[in-house]
């Protein structure tokens, strides 16, 4: 059942777009293998997990996982004695160097400080180890994937030396006889069959030029001789490629074994690498969808903050507000057909979904999501015509089975609940379900058109309604859902715009019971109030906004005010400053010119007059200072 949900809700979609942001083929496994979790505790874990990785994206960015391969089945064969080949080993030294630009990411100076916002992330990567030795000794050795470095070591750097020479000796003895016998040749080339040198013989000059004959060409004119002159340099320079192949393989052998000896450590790297790269497609996925971390509970409390399915086009999705398990655990949902009450539904269950996935929801901040040990759902038509089943028996295997293992901590999404048979035992068996589902702890909500329904909604403790508002002035619905408003018939309104006769429409009104008449008035009663509630809420939330817009606007001004009280402080400070070192500057010049007059015996009376502008110069200097302090208060 639950994989006929995970269906039913396109959760294989959402992981679809998932697997396309991971950056690695391990980190694709991880994501295409994704399910919700049922433990509070590890979805908890998990959505830190990504909002780390949203916080490191927005302040970073990515981490460079592209092109990293999927080293562990070489490293498996490493352990079990193979030897790996150049292109296993090229790949495992890529790898290593791929670990050590993860490993560069992290700031030279963490750990020294403040917890980062993305501690988590950095803790993992930490767990890195580039193993350098074993990365520089693969590259000094592997230089392709077919091709071994000459100077990997000593004696194959020799190997090929004689090799080089021993053909270089052959090219020699080759141009000589191409050179002396230019008539018997059939090109004047030197070229290869298998790992002997040879020549082109013209097949009716075969005796003039001696030795063994290789190859014929296909019409049979010429044929591939190597000279006697070159057979022993050519044998020679067999053994020596046999030796290097020999040497190759002890090379391969020895990193091999380096290979085995750090097997765990590579293991190690490559599984945080793919939880890296798994967080990190999380993060990208939530950053697509402008996402938010969900609050989570296992109280069965569902709280949804202008929330959007997230497989519907952004530009077109309406948010809707949604809530169960608060004051009630049962939620009736009427509207018109393409409304919006099953894409309603489908939000709800694939958000939960989501959120016990560890992945980040398309809502409002604060948004509340329930962990469910079960989501079951029944939503849209899943008759299977070779089955020949109809509508209603489709559906009624489904809810069997629903109502069978449903209980509490179970989420259970009902589409038009009762459809498909006579409206009266549809009607009377959608509550039946509704009481047994409610009656075993299940969140239960279901769409519906049954009028019954809405009552059943007004008069059960623990059970909700609600409507997709529908517009009778454009008569489109505006896809908002009005939770606490049961869906009043629009059938003679609409009927009246849409110009039917009036006689027609007010004989239908007649037929109508009492009874019935009273219950649509008072649905259109409430209906009316809540749409007034929501005008007023609208009407204070705008107030609310002008309102911090004006605080905001005001404390930008005080700001302004302070900044320029301290300019005028400053300035005044740095003025007073100034008139204080002329002040003194005057005092000591009138102290030298004092001294000068007294060595000049100019008398009592000068002395006199020079101490009464002394006094005079440092009134002023006090005088300033008063001043300036009457400035700063």
């Amino acid at each position: 059942m639950q994989k006929k949900t995970l269906k039913i809700l396109e959760f294989n979609k959402i992981i679809d777009l998932l697997t396309e942001r991971a950056m690695t083929a391990p980190g694709r496994e991880r994501c295409a293998a994704l399910l919700p979790e049922k433990e509070l505790t590890k979805i908890e874990a998990a959505q830190v997990e990504t909002d780390d990785m949203v916080h490191l994206l927005l302040e970073k960015s990515d981490l460079p996982l592209s092109g990293i391969s999927d080293i562990r089945p070489a490293v498996r064969r490493a352990t079990a004695d193979a030897i790996l080949g150049t292109d296993e080993l090229m790949k495992i030294g890529a790898f290593l160097r791929s670990v050590q630009r993860v490993k560069n990411t992290l700031p030279e100076d963490y750990g020294k400080g403040e917890d980062s916002a993305y501690r988590l992330v950095y803790e993992r990567i930490l767990l890195l180890s580039p193993l350098a030795g074993l990365e520089g000794r693969i590259d000094e050795c592997i230089a392709g994937e077919d091709e071994i470095r000459d100077r990997a070591t000593v004696e194959l750097y020799n190997i090929r030396r004689k090799i080089r020479r021993a053909q270089e000796d052959v090219r020699k003895e080759l141009d000589r006889i191409v050179r002396s016998r230019p008539a018997a040749l059939q090109d004047a080339v030197i070229t290869l069959r298998g790992d002997r040198y040879v020549v082109p013989v013209k097949a009716e000059n075969r005796n003039q030029v001696p030795g063994l004959v290789h190859d014929t060409s296909a019409s049979g004119s010429t044929v591939f001789v190597e000279p006697m002159a070159v057979v022993e340099l050519n044998n020679k320079i067999r053994v020596l490629i046999s030796e290097e192949s020999k040497e190759i393989e002890q090379i391969l052998l020895e990193l091999s074994t380096k290979v085995a000896n750090q097997a765990e450590v590579l293991i190690t790297n490559a599984e945080v690498l793919t939880d890296l790269d798994f967080a990190q497609a999380k993060a990208r996925l939530a950053l697509s969808m402008k996402a938010m971390p969900p609050l989570l509970n296992d109280q069965g409390r569902i709280l949804l903050k202008a929330a959007r399915h997230p497989l519907i086009n952004p530009a077109k999705v309406v948010p809707i507000d949604f809530e169960l398990g608060t004051t009630f655990k049962t939620l009736v949902i009427t509207g018109p057909n393409t409304g919006g009450k099953t894409v309603t539904l489908k939000t709800c269950g694939l958000l939960t979904l989501m959120a016990m996935a560890g992945q980040q929801i398309p809502a409002q901040d604060r948004s509340e999501i329930s962990t469910s040990n079960l989501v079951l759902a029944d939503i849209g038509d899943e008759q299977s015509i070779e089955q020949s089943l109809s509508t209603f028996s489709s559906h009624l295997r489904q809810i069997i089975e629903i109502t069978a293992i449903a209980g509490p901590g179970s989420l259970v999404l009902l589409d038009e609940l009762g459809a498909g048979t006579d409206p009266s035992e549809g009607a009377a068996l959608a509550i039946s379900i509704l009481e047994h589902l409610r009656n075993k702890g299940a969140l239960t909500a279901a769409t519906t058109h049954y009028k019954e329904l809405k009552g059943y909604a007004l008069n059960t403790p623990e059970v909700e309604n609600a409507c997709c508002e529908f517009d009778t002035d454009t008569l489109r619905p505006t896809y908002h859902l009005m939770i606490g408003v049961p869906r009043v018939s629009n059938a003679f309104a609409i009927s009246q715009r849409l110009g039917l006769d009036p006689a027609i429409i007010a004989r239908a009104r007649d037929l109508i019971s009492d009874e019935g008449a009273q219950f649509e008035e008072l649905v259109a009663s409430i209906e009316k109030s809540h749409q007034e509630a929501k005008r007023m809420r609208e009407e204070i939330d705008a107030l609310q906004a002008e309102t911090e817009k004006a605080r905001t606007k005001l404390a930008a001004q005080e700001i302004q005010l302070e900044d320029k009280r301290q300019q005028i402080l400053d300035q005044a400070k740095a003025e007073a400053d100034q008139l204080y070192a002329k002040a003194e500057e005057e005092v000591e010049q009138l102290l030298a010119d004092l001294k000068e007059k007294i060595d000049q015996d100019a008398g009592h009376r000068i002395t006199s007059d020079a101490r009464g502008q002394i006094r005079k110069a440092r009134g002023n200097i006090a005088g300033q200072r008063q001043k300036d302090r009457l400035v700063r208060h």
